[in-house]
């Protein structure tokens, strides 16, 4: 899918806020949470989410998503990760 295309289809399921970040390799993030739900499209690298002791790599072309106030880490591949997210406020 490409970048627009799920903009616009994030857009049809309420997320408000829709925005690309890019994040450069890094190691894992502290558990944390968001206040809001997160839909995410991975265009290129990749990024590992912990979750719940399981920890799922995402790479270019996958989606994922997480609920508000889900606790998580995160660490981006050796090449980061460029991904294009939506938020939705609760």
């Amino acid at each position: 899918m490409q970048e627009q295309e799920f903009a616009r289809q994030l857009a049809a399921e309420g997320f408000d806020d829709i925005l690309t970040k890019s994040l450069p390799a890094a190691p894992e993030l502290a558990a944390h949470s968001h206040a809001f739900a997160v839909k995410a499209l991975v265009l290129d690298g990749e990024i590992t989410l912990g979750v719940a002791g399981q920890r799922t790599t995402y790479r270019t072309g996958e989606v994922f998503t997480m609920a508000p106030g889900c606790e998580h880490t995160e660490c981006c591949g050796p090449q980061g990760v460029r991904y294009v997210l939506g938020r939705r406020h609760v």
